[in-house]
């Protein structure tokens, strides 16, 4: 029979209504024992497991993040060869000559007015450049 808690008071065996209220479970040391153990050879299983499974996880990573990198790497050296072709094209003397003159209004000084200012060899080496100072004589 149930009470109105739901909990099982009695039970019928052969038309005898037998009274298990007061049962009390004796606690079985053999099978708390043999949980323990399972449960440690579950625990040693799965840390078996993941020192196993680790290292593989984390060479798969390293693989996908190198694969990653060695594409961006391809795509910088594609995108840096483009800049240098475009740099040596906008840095083509023809070009900036054309660009000063129709789009800026520019002309070629007359011949009178131009300055050639030539740049001076560099000295041998061990060789001592001279310099004039203040009071006109020359400096070591």
């Amino acid at each position: 029979m149930r009470n109105g808690g739901g909990l099982l008071e009695s039970t019928l065996i052969g038309g005898r209504t037998i009274d298990n209220s007061q049962v009390v479970r004796e606690v079985d040391l053999r099978q708390r024992r043999d949980l323990w153990a399972v449960l440690l050879v579950v625990l040693a299983l799965a840390a078996g497991l993941g020192t196993y499974a680790w290292p593989h996880y984390a060479a798969q990573r390293t693989s996908a993040a190198t694969e990653r990198l060695q594409r961006e790497h391809e795509r910088l050296v594609e995108e840096n060869r483009k800049l240098r072709l475009e740099k040596a094209s906008l840095e083509d003397l023809q070009r900036v000559e054309k660009i000063a003159t129709e789009q800026l209004g520019l002309r070629a000084p007359a011949p009178e007015r131009m300055v050639v200012i030539e740049r001076p060899a560099a000295p041998a080496d061990g060789a001592q450049v001279a310099s004039h100072n203040e009071g006109g004589g020359a400096v070591d």
